[in-house]
């Protein structure tokens, strides 16, 4: 039995993490908010032992906290440790982090350590892990950002220019959301805020900095999702290039993504967004859903987000924004206007 236990920094942590499982010891609710994509949740204290255990810290003392938390943990060593031994596999080791790299690591990675499974332990936590994550989406970038209004086809024109060997995020697959009141529908659950920007992360670490990084038109919140402010600044001061076209365009994209939905879930769709629509206007789109005239129903929807993106697209700086009139809902064919006009940036 060999006890080996070491302290890593963040970086080194995560590229260990490409290879070695990534044991979270916090709690399930702390997990649940947010975690390092991929990591495995082996808690040493549920929810409510964490509780006890914290506030019996702070009436008696640490020493008293210490020993209430071996009464909980006790019980459940064995059962720890085979968790921490079917994780490690046979490579035999683990990635160990808490809060804080406190305490809470530092005892499974012994424990773990019993099984000669040898550990290495995050710096500072997941605290200082979320600092990173801001760090580095705060970082300068090349970013282009592809605008238009609801139904204009961003997201398929962003994976055309992503199969074209440019760099492309797509915040609201992220998201698990496309961004309008009725983009939930059809789609999984989205994450929490915090998580999102842990998986936006993972994503952008990876990129090059250096050369162009293409996103999506995006307010500050995707459905639930809250995007890190640091990172939506950036959005915000990155030139625009909007693909304008009008609702016939339009129309047969999103006949095909929303026409087949369930009625109920259009119609809640548009109660929340009711006020900002009109009584009227929204009786009509009800209307038009029961009778199944979809395309009455969403020109009537269009006219209240096309008001809305013009209205953001004029509060940004004019020359940061460059439209590109379309007739075409061909997603490679604007594609490619998109890159000739990012192409002119640097010429």
């Amino acid at each position: 039995m060999v006890n080996k236990l070491a302290v890593i920094g963040v970086e080194d942590f995560l590229s260990a993490a490409e290879k070695y499982p990534v044991i979270d010891v916090r709690t399930p609710s702390e997990f649940i908010a947010g975690h390092i994509p991929g990591a495995l949740n082996v808690p040493l204290f549920s929810d409510k032992e964490r509780s006890v255990v914290g506030t019996i810290y702070k009436q008696e003392g640490e020493e008293a906290a210490v020993i209430k938390g071996l009464d909980f943990v006790g019980p459940k060593m064995s059962d720890l440790l085979k968790q921490g031994v079917k994780a490690a596999g046979a490579d035999k080791k683990l990635l160990v982090h808490c809060w804080r790299g406190g305490r809470r690591s530092a005892s499974m990675a012994w424990l773990f350590s019993q099984a000669d499974i040898e550990c290495l332990l995050l710096e500072g936590g997941y605290k200082n892990y979320r600092n990173y994550v801001f760090e580095v989406l705060g970082q300068e970038r090349n970013i282009i950002v592809v605008g238009g209004m609801t139904g204009s086809g961003k997201t398929e024109i962003l994976k055309e220019i992503a199969l074209r060997g440019e760099q492309v995020i797509d915040l609201e697959g992220l998201a698990n959301h496309r961004g309008s009141a009725f983009g939930a529908i059809g789609m999984p659950p989205q994450p929490s805020t915090e998580y999102f920007a842990n998986i936006l992360f993972e994503q952008i670490r990876k990129l090059d900095t250096e050369k162009r990084l293409f996103l999506e038109d995006e307010s500050l919140n995707i459905g639930s999702v809250f995007m890190p402010d640091i990172f939506y600044r950036k959005i915000r001061e990155a030139r625009v290039i909007a693909v304008m076209c009008d609702i016939d365009t339009r129309l047969p994209r999103l006949l095909e993504e929303y026409g087949k939905m369930p009625p109920s879930l259009l119609e809640d769709s548009i109660n929340r967004i009711r006020k900002r629509l009109g009584g009227k206007e929204a009786d009509e789109a009800l209307k038009s859903v029961r009778e199944n005239n979809m395309e009455k129903a969403i020109r009537i929807v269009l006219r209240y987000y096309d008001k809305t993106y013009n209205y953001g697209l004029d509060k940004r700086e004019r020359d940061m924004v460059i439209q590109i009139e379309t007739r075409s809902g061909d997603a490679g064919e604007n594609a490619s206007k998109v890159l000739d006009v990012a192409d002119s940036f640097s010429a």
